[in-house]
C-alpha cells in the first residue's frame, strides 16, 4: 500500500523537468521535496505520484495519465516513460501527489528519424556553480525559442571555493549519498533552473564536479584509496540519476551508471552524448601534477578517454549517421592547448584531452579516414568560449580540418585567468576564438546548409536579474569544417 499524505510544506519545491526525447515521447520528472529540507525529510515510506500529459497548457486535451512510485529508496524520485505520442510536437504536463499540484510544465517530442527538418535550436549549457553566481542565464533561455537545452557536465559542484555570491545547503563538501542528495537539491531550488526545465526538454551528461574534481574513472584526484572512491562515485551516480529527467536503463547499479546515448533530430542532426568521465584512464604522468612538458604516456594507445566499447559506439554512430550533422557531445575542449610556463618551457593540462592526446587523434584520424562530413564537437568544462577547427596534425598548418570544435563558457563559474590564456594563443592557431570573461551559454541553431552558434553572454552573475546580450556569432557551412565569423 503507497502512501497519499498531507504535506505540511509543498513536496513539489525541487520544480519538473522533461528529457530524453525521441519520436514518440520523452520522460518525465519530479522528486517529492520541500526547500530546505534534508535528503531524509520525509519518512521512508513510499507515494503515490499521479501524472497527467496534455495537448494544450490548461491540460484539458489529456492524451496520457497515470500514476508512478515515488519510491523512499530512491529519493522519492519519479521517471516517467511516456511513448506512443505524435512526432515533432509540444506538450504540457503536470504532476499531483497527496492534494497538491506541482507546476505545469511544457515539452516536446522529436521529429521522427529522416523526416525533413529544416531548424533545430538549442542551448549549450555548463559549469554552474550555486556560490559564484546566479543562474539568470537560464531565465535568458526562456526567450529564445528553444527545442532543447543541452547541458554537459558540473550541474552541481561538490565542494566550495572562490567568490560566494550566496551559499551552499552546506557547508561541508558532498561525499556521501545524503550530500549529494542535499547538494542536488541545493541546486534544483534556484527558480531560475527550474523554469527552465519546465520550459524545454533536456538532454544530460556529466563531467566531474558531480563527483570530484577531476577524477579519472576509478581513480580520485585527491589520494583517496580504489574501494572507498568507487564506493563515493556509486552514491554520487545514484544521485545524479535521482535528480534528472533519465531513463530507467541509465538507473545506476553498483557497476557504475551507462549515460552514453543518441538523440536523432529528423534528418537534420544526430547527437553522440558521451561520458568522458567514467572510462577514461587515470591521468597521464600524474606524478608530474596536471601541468606537464614531457609526457609519451598521453599519446599511449593504452590511455583512453572513453574505453573500447564507447570508442566503438561512436565511431559506428559517426560512420552509419543518415543525417547532415554529427554532433559529439562531450564535457570538454578537444583541441590541444599549449600554454608556455615562465621558465619557457611548453606544458599541456592533463585531465582534459590533452592528457589523452593518443586517443584525440585516433578519433580525428578516424573521422578523416572515413571521411564523415559535418561533424561538429560540443563542450565545456573550462570555463570560456573556445571555437576551433580541428585537424589530424595540429602542428601543420596546411593539415586538413576534419571537424569544427565549440566549447561553451560557464554559466555560473568564474574563470581563469585571461591575460595568461590570451598571452598563448600564438601557439594555438587553430583556435579561432577564445574568450573566458563572461558567464553564460551557447546557443546553436542547425540548419540543413549552416550552423550558427551565438556566444550568449550575462551582464552580471551576481545580479539574479540580470540582462543578457549576444557576444558574438560563428558559424560552419555544411560541407566545410571550419569556424567563420
Amino acid at each position: 500500500m503507497h502512501a497519499q499524505p498531507r504535506f505540511a510544506a509543498y513536496p513539489f519545491a525541487l520544480g519538473v523537468a522533461s528529457g530524453d526525447p525521441d519520436e514518440g515521447g520523452f520522460v518525465l520528472w519530479t522528486r517529492i521535496a520541500s526547500v530546505g529540507s534534508d535528503a531524509a525529510f520525509l519518512a521512508q515510506e513510499d507515494f503515490t505520484v499521479d501524472w497527467v500529459v496534455a495537448e494544450d497548457e490548461q491540460l484539458r486535451q489529456v492524451v496520457r495519465r497515470g500514476t508512478a512510485i515515488a519510491s523512499a529508496d530512491w529519493a522519492h524520485s519519479v521517471h516517467v516513460e511516456v511513448d506512443g505520442l505524435a512526432a515533432d510536437r509540444s506538450y504540457w504536463y503536470q504532476f499531483r501527489c497527496g492534494g497538491e499540484a506541482s507546476a505545469t510544465g511544457r515539452t516536446r517530442t522529436l521529429p521522427a528519424p529522416g523526416a525533413r527538418t529544416s531548424r533545430l535550436r538549442l542551448a549549450l549549457a555548463s559549469c554552474q556553480h550555486y556560490e559564484h553566481g546566479y543562474f539568470a542565464a537560464y531565465r535568458h533561455m526562456l526567450s529564445d525559442d528553444l527545442d532543447l537545452v543541452l547541458h554537459v557536465g558540473d550541474y552541481i559542484y561538490e565542494g566550495s571555493w572562490g567568490p560566494q555570491v550566496r551559499r551552499h545547503e552546506s557547508p561541508d563538501g558532498a561525499d556521501t549519498l545524503a550530500g549529494y542528495r542535499n547538494r542536488h537539491a541545493c541546486y534544483k531550488s534556484d527558480d531560475d533552473l527550474q523554469r527552465a526545465h519546465a520550459a524545454y526538454p533536456w538532454l544530460v551528461t556529466w563531467d566531474d564536479h558531480e563527483v570530484s574534481n577531476d577524477y579519472a574513472g576509478s581513480v580520485s584526484r585527491y589520494g583517496e584509496t580504489p574501494s572507498a572512491f568507487v564506493q563515493r562515485r556509486t552514491s554520487a551516480y545514484r544521485a545524479y540519476y535521482e535528480h534528472m529527467p533519465l531513463r530507467a536503463r541509465h538507473r545506476p547499479g553498483a557497476g557504475g551508471m551507462s549515460l552514453y546515448r543518441r538523440a536523432q533530430f529528423g534528418d537534420l542532426a544526430t547527437f553522440n552524448i558521451l561520458d568522458d568521465r567514467q572510462y577514461r584512464s587515470a591521468h597521464a604522468c600524474a606524478e608530474q601534477g596536471e601541468k606537464v612538458a614531457d609526457c609519451p604516456q598521453r599519446w599511449s594507445r593504452a590511455q583512453t578517454m572513453l574505453g573500447d566499447t564507447q570508442q566503438r559506439w561512436l565511431e559506428d554512430g559517426l560512420t552509419s549517421s543518415a543525417t547532415r550533422w554529427k554532433v559529439i557531445a562531450q564535457q570538454t575542449l578537444i583541441a590541444p592547448f599549449v600554454s608556455r610556463k615562465n621558465d619557457g618551457r611548453e606544458v599541456v593540462w592533463t585531465d582534459g584531452w590533452d592528457g589523452y592526446a593518443g586517443a584525440r587523434a585516433h578519433l580525428l584520424d578516424f573521422i578523416a579516414e572515413r571521411r564523415v562530413p559535418d561533424v561538429v564537437t560540443l563542450g565545456g568544462d573550462v570555463h570560456a568560449f573556445y571555437a576551433t577547427d580541428l585537424k589530424t596534425d595540429f602542428d601543420d598548418p596546411d593539415s586538413p580540418v576534419v571537424a569544427t570544435e565549440f566549447v561553451g563558457t560557464s554559466l555560473s563559474t568564474q574563470g581563469d585567468d585571461y591575460a595568461a590564456i590570451a598571452r598563448d594563443l600564438p601557439l594555438n592557431p587553430h583556435v579561432r576564438h577564445f574568450e573566458n570573461r563572461w558567464r553564460g551559454y551557447l546557443r546553436c541553431e542547425i540548419t540543413p546548409k549552416l550552423w550558427r552558434s551565438d556566444l550568449r553572454i550575462v551582464d552580471d552573475v551576481t545580479d539574479v536579474r540580470s540582462d543578457a546580450r549576444t557576444l558574438l556569432s560563428l558559424h560552419v557551412e555544411s560541407g566545410r569544417a571550419g569556424v567563420q565569423a
